[in-house]
Order: C-alpha cells, then structure tokens, then sequence
C-alpha cells in the first residue's frame, strides 16, 4: 500500500501511554479519594459528586499522558493507521454526499494498550479491534497487527487497512441508523437469530470495507501488487470456521464464516456501490 508520506489524520487519540494502577489512573482514586469521600459524608456532602469529578480527571490525565515519540518502537504504525484514517474519512465525506446527499461525521481512532475505557465499557485488547457506538470510536491494540501477522498468517500493511476499514464500516452502519435497528430486532430475538444477525452486519461491514477500497484506489491510487490478496487473505483467516478449527457449531457464528467475509470484501469492492450494502441482509443466511 502506498502510504508512507502522505496526509494523516486529525483523528487519531493514542492512549497507549496511560498509566494504571491497581487503584485507577496515576494520580486519582486510591486511599486519598476515600478518606476525602469519607469526610465529605460526615459533613453532610454528596460523595458521588466527587466520584464524578474524579472520574472526569482521570479522562483527562489519559489523554495528556503519551509515549515520548523518540521511545516508540510503534511510531511508524501510528503514522500508517493515521494515514489510513484520512483515506477513509476522504472516501466515506465523497460517498454520503454523492450517493447520499448528506455530510459524514468522522470517527476518531482510539490507540490503547492492554486495555481501555469506552462508552461500551471496560475492554481489554483480548477482544481485537472494536468499534464502540456510544462514542463513535474505533478502539486498536497494536498488539492485534502482530497476532494478525503471526497467529493468523495474514501479513501486509493492506491487510491492517482491512481491518481499520471494516471497523469503520461499523460506523458508517451507525451513522445510516443500522446499527441500532439491527440492536432492537436481536434483543426480541433467540440466541440464533442474534447470532444471524451478528453475522449479516459483519459481512455487511466487510462489504463497506471493500467499497471503501475500491473508491480509495480510484481517487488516491493507493494499492500495489499483492494488496487486495493480502486483504483477501485476512478476511479468509479471521473467519469463524477458521478461528475456531470447526470446533463451534455454526449457529454459534457471529461473524461468519472465512468464504462468506472474502466474498461480501470482494462484492463491495467489485461494485463500490452503496446501494448493495443490504444483500448480506437480503439473503438466507444459509445461502451464504
């Protein structure tokens, strides 16, 4: 992927370097906080105020407390997804307003280690990447790229933009309202069915991803050989069949399955239409 040098984003939030302690942050909670919460109750105060005020602090110490960029190993992968992030911010702005007459509200990119603090609540990197509603953040641990290289067998910087850009397409399904109508139909639903439609909004994001690529290449002409094979490859290894080892029945699936995610990547970035975002829905899940 053609990446090095070019326009990054504004949107890129590193916590990597926040510091934690068994009580919170550095700097808050702790002994002190509750002799003070102590105190307050006795003089007649509302010790959850305080706890507001405290928890407000620490949001803001993690975001001041950063790896010196001379120490980081990872400063050229921060670079890379930052640039990332502008393609898709660049390409989704163009796609809702030509084919959706309306404006894209950018996502920010949220960098952690080990684990992090979002509106969906506590999250450890054992989770992979995650995109969080609540907040319209997509959350990454560097530590996935290496386990995609590695564990998954899925190399190569385009196969990293994959995995950015299918997050993104959660938010894309989050700004358009889907996300949260396909919310409402699985909390009425069995465990299957919300399995099923786990999976149709996954393929759906995979589909997104691949327009997304598709619309890059053709306005910044970003890919080189091997890349949509890369992409390809990683859909093809993070599949649930293939996570799994067939292990887990198929109504346990929740992401589909390692044909289903390289075929919808590969529909949206045949047809860069937005218009086809609904077949994963549309069709049987059993057909997929």
């Amino acid at each position: 992927m053609r990446w090095e040098g070019r326009e990054q984003s504004t949107n890129v939030e590193d916590r990597r370097g926040m510091a934690m302690a068994a009580g919170g942050l550095i700097g808050g909670g702790g002994i002190g906080t509750i002799v003070l919460m102590l105190i307050m109750m006795f003089l007649g105060a509302n010790p959850q105020q305080l706890m507001e005020q405290v928890g407000q602090q620490q949001e803001q110490d993690a975001t001041r407390v950063r790896l010196a960029p001379e120490n980081d190993p990872d400063a050229p992968l921060v670079e890379f997804v930052s640039v990332v992030m502008k393609d898709t911010e660049d390409v989704w702005a163009k796609l809702f307003r030509e084919q959706l007459g309306s404006r894209y509200q950018e996502p920010k990119l949220v960098l952690f280690k080990g684990e992090v603090r979002s509106a969906c609540g506590q999250a450890t990197a054992a989770v992979g990447p995650f995109y969080c509603p609540g907040d319209s953040n997509v959350y990454l641990d560097f530590d996935f790229f290496r386990e995609l290289k590695k564990r998954f067998q899925a190399p190569g910087d385009f196969a990293m933009a994959y995995v950015i850009a299918h997050e993104v397409g959660h938010h894309v399904q989050n700004q358009l309202g889907l996300s949260a109508k396909i919310q409402g139909m699985q909390n009425r639903a069995g465990e299957v069915e919300r399995n099923q439609l786990s999976v149709r909004l996954e393929l759906q994001a995979d589909y997104l991803a691949g327009v997304w690529a598709k619309h890059a290449q053709e306005t910044k002409q970003i890919l080189e050989a091997g890349d949509i094979g890369e992409a390809m490859n990683a859909a093809t290894q993070i599949g649930d069949d293939k996570i799994t080892g067939g292990r887990v029945r198929k109504e346990k699936f929740t992401h589909g399955t390692s044909q289903q995610r390289k075929k919808w990547y590969a529909a949206g970035l045949a047809s860069g239409d937005l218009q086809g975002m609904m077949k994963p829905f549309e069709v049987e899940f059993d057909a997929l």
